[in-house]
């Protein structure tokens, strides 16, 4: 098999990290000889790459880290609601990349922040990090994600949400359902449903921003809290969403890990009166 194939298709890496391996000093040798992507190699060869080091450019704040998980090649945290998971111009100093950079800090470490999943700044729960640009790459495909979420009005049976979502137009944060869009799949199964409200289990099949709250908005019942699409902040003064539950293969391991997060307080409030 050539390297080219073997690293792409067996070990997962992308076409940027073949680029830096290629242009690295060292990049990929067997037996201290440098190979190209072209080279055959065979079975009992033991490749070693060198990726280049990372360099990590969030500002570090001291903060409280919920770690679910951690290990060489990963950091998986709970996040909480209200908090951003990268640095903006609004947010440049109060998000989950900045407390993860001062932890590493505070471990002798240092790699860039690349989250493996992004939720929105008022979601809370799961979000995964990877330490290195390998194991981002062979991750990445295994993750499955399920989010609870309480809408407003009664769902009584699951279902599935098949519809494209595109940017809605005159604004640069709110989504819309729209033929012109990206395609988009969102089942959704009911848990229980009372005082006007239904607490869902949802899985995503893609990953487009604001993807859950746009169609269940779509279909008349916005989250709860979610105001940008229709939802009352009555019971709850944020969307009421939350990644709860990850499914993943480790990179190097292939254990099955499932990572879960209990529903924090706010939420907790809203389901209570559910159930």
């Amino acid at each position: 098999m050539s390297v080219r194939s073997f690293l792409r298709k067996e070990c997962g890496l992308t076409a940027r990290s073949m680029t830096l391996l290629k242009y690295n000093e060292n990049g990929l040798t067997r037996d201290g000889v440098l190979l190209r992507s072209n080279d055959i190699i065979y079975g009992g060869d033991t490749l070693i790459l060198h990726l280049p080091e990372d360099v990590n450019d969030i500002t570090p704040v001291d903060g409280e880290l919920d770690i679910l998980y951690e290990d060489e090649q990963l950091i998986i945290v709970n996040k909480p609601p209200f908090m951003p998971v990268h640095p903006t111009k609004v947010h440049q100093l109060d998000t989950l990349a900045n407390i993860v950079s001062c932890y590493m800090n505070s471990k002798g470490e240092s790699y860039a922040f690349r989250a493996l999943n992004r939720i929105d700044k008022d979601t809370s729960g799961i979000v995964l990090i990877a330490k290195d640009r390998l194991t981002y790459s062979i991750v990445l495909p295994t993750i499955r994600k399920t989010y609870v979420a309480v809408c407003e009005g009664i769902l009584d049976r699951e279902g599935t949400i098949d519809a494209p979502i595109a940017l809605s137009e005159n604004s640069r944060i709110q989504r819309c359902v729209r033929e012109d869009g990206q395609h988009a799949v969102t089942h959704y199964e009911p848990i229980e449903h009372s005082n006007g409200h239904t607490l869902l289990r949802l899985r995503l099949e893609t990953g487009r921003t604001h993807q859950i709250r746009c169609h269940l908005s779509s279909i008349g019942h916005p989250l709860a809290g979610d105001d940008l699409y229709g939802g009352s902040r009555e019971c709850i003064n944020r969307q009421a969403l939350h990644c709860q539950t990850v499914y993943l293969t480790h990179p190097f391991t292939k254990e099955e890990l499932v990572i879960e997060t209990p529903i924090p307080d706010d939420f907790l409030s809203i389901v209570r009166s559910i159930i």
